[in-house]
């Protein structure tokens, strides 16, 4: 897994960038990157995998993210499935400038640094602000940075949302370790279906087993052991949406003992493997009426 600096480009005529992903996921690259730019993230529905900063877990109904500037993140197209669409808008906190004295703006400054730990909000807001992103990519000009503006206040004002993250990953552990991590991110990638030597790894980075723990813990703020199972776990469930069986997705991910992998899913998703496919198999059959519905309602217009 490779760890870039990407540049983002603001749009014609504007001083902020809007994006459109409805394209199949194998035209797009979804890598762990970082800008200067703050990040809204608006997956209309499906599944997939949210990576922010050392916060890395699965979606299963769209999702709506704000991720602050600098931290380190993937695309959420990672381990998705198609069809995935999504919104995202990406802008630098200097074109928001509102005297200091007014409470929007103090709300819409406490909402941005709040995003350094990367907030993740509930479905209904998402679906709430889901009108207003879809306008964004229709109109130009001073009418989008004004619904730019309603977004933020809208966000602002919102209680229903998590923080991913407990602490704040500086892009500066990424961008100083950037060849040591990517060599060993891309070992894992490669081998996660097999027995991984802590001491192999170690020799990878060139760092004795005491150095490279206290490396890896610091850099990540997890355990090596800890990243993974944590990575193991999110390709199982990759695995499970792909309807392959508890079993399967055990051996398939590296787990050599099913009670243990059982056990670790529960500890990383909050959810047994049964009842993972369980929920995902409802909003699946939901999402499928709904597409149903709406092409009855075409032809009966």
């Amino acid at each position: 897994m490779k760890v870039t600096f990407e540049r983002v480009i603001p749009d014609a005529k504007s001083s902020f960038c809007t994006i459109h992903n409805n394209s199949p996921i194998s035209e797009f690259k979804w890598e762990y990157h970082y800008h200067p730019e703050i990040e809204l993230v608006c997956v209309l529905s499906g599944s997939g995998t949210r990576h922010v900063g050392y916060h890395k877990s699965n979606y299963t109904n769209g999702d709506l993210v704000l991720i602050g500037s600098n931290i380190p993140h993937s695309g959420f197209g990672l381990n998705s499935i198609d069809p995935h669409e999504e919104i995202v808008l990406q802008f630098k906190e200097d074109i928001l400038q509102f005297p200091e004295q007014e409470s929007e703006a103090r709300s819409i400054k406490s909402l941005l640094e709040l995003s350094k730990f990367g907030i993740l909000y509930s479905v209904d807001i998402k679906n709430k602000l889901l009108p207003k992103l879809t306008q964004m990519l229709e109109c130009e000009g001073y009418k989008r940075y004004l619904l730019l503006l309603e977004i933020l206040f809208e966000l602002s004002k919102c209680d229903e949302y998590e923080l991913l993250n407990q602490e704040i990953m500086p892009y500066t552990i990424i961008s100083k370790n950037k060849t040591r991590l990517e060599n060993i991110f891309t070992f894992v990638e490669h081998n996660y279906d097999k027995e991984i030597s802590i001491e192999e790894v170690a020799k990878l980075a060139n760092l004795t087993l005491p150095a490279f723990c206290n490396f890896f813990k610091k850099a990540t703020q997890i355990t090596f052991t800890e990243f993974v199972n944590r990575y193991r776990i999110n390709r199982a469930c990759l695995l499970m949406i792909q309807d392959k069986t508890i079993s399967e997705c055990s051996y398939s991910c590296g787990f050599n003992n099913v009670t243990y992998f059982n056990r670790m899913f529960k500890k990383y998703t909050e959810k047994t493997p049964s009842e993972f496919i369980k929920n995902y198999s409802h909003h699946k059959v939901n999402v499928d009426l709904k597409i149903e519905n709406e092409v009855k309602a075409q032809f009966l217009e």
